[in-house]
């Protein structure tokens, strides 16, 4: 006799579409983490030193294989995050490292031996500044430290949205690994919508990849426009 079991989400998905996602991250995940760990590499996810550490299109241009492949962060990328993290309140190293961690929903945890030598970089050229407590070290933004963030805030305001954005992936995965129903998108998630959307565009370009030039260059202008719209946001 077969036991019919309702699916968290509904009718449509695969009856087996849980067990099949458990397989892929129990194959995959290990290589991810190892890399975004930074262990044996002392890094991240974005970029290596050589580059500006978002892949294509400079900042902005989230490169989500490089992501996969678990590319490092670039040392000015981990700089400015930790001069934003200092922006926020004072810190010990060991606090910085728990707060990317925790921001990330356990994703990228840099280690001390790529966190330390970059605080005491900051230091030296006096974007922080450092309150000895025992054997401890307290940083803190400097009015330094403030200036040359504000004038990479667009830049750090990138990172920090890809931080939530993994942060957001690392838990629908961790909840299809269980078996659970996905929540409702909070403010900043995307709704199905428009995760439709995004893939249906992908899937146009990967149609005109063998495009012409001219045809190239139409589809850039097109999406430049959108790209414009979206950033100006909901029109009064």
């Amino acid at each position: 006799m077969h036991h019919h079991h309702s699916h968290p989400f509904g009718a449509g998905p695969h009856p087996d579409l849980f067990g099949r996602t458990r397989h892929l991250m129990m194959r995959f995940a290990p290589h991810l983490v190892h890399h975004a760990m930074g262990r044996g590499h002392g890094g991240g996810f974005w970029g290596g030193r050589d580059d500006d550490g978002f892949g294509p299109g400079g900042p902005g241009g989230f490169d989500e294989e490089a992501w996969r492949r678990g590319r490092k962060f670039s040392a000015d990328d981990l700089q400015l995050l930790l001069l934003s993290l200092l922006e926020e309140k004072p810190s010990h190293g060991y606090e910085l490292i728990k707060a990317l961690e925790t921001r990330t929903n356990g994703f990228y945890k840099p280690s001390p031996g790529v966190v330390y030598p970059a605080l005491t970089y900051l230091e030296e050229v006096g974007y922080a500044t450092v309150d000895t407590e025992g054997n401890k070290k307290r940083y803190q933004l400097s009015e330094t430290g403030k200036a040359h963030l504000a004038v990479n805030r667009e830049r750090v305001d990138v990172m920090v949205a890809r931080l939530r954005h993994v942060a957001r992936k690392m838990e629908w995965m961790r909840r299809a690994m269980r078996g659970e129903q996905q929540p409702e998108p909070e403010q900043g998630g995307w709704l199905p919508e428009l995760m439709q959307a995004r893939a249906a565009l992908k899937q146009a370009l990967v149609m005109r990849s063998e495009a012409s030039a001219d045809e190239q260059r139409r589809i850039a202008a097109i999406l430049a426009r959108a790209a414009a719209e979206i950033e100006a946001g909901p029109q009064a």
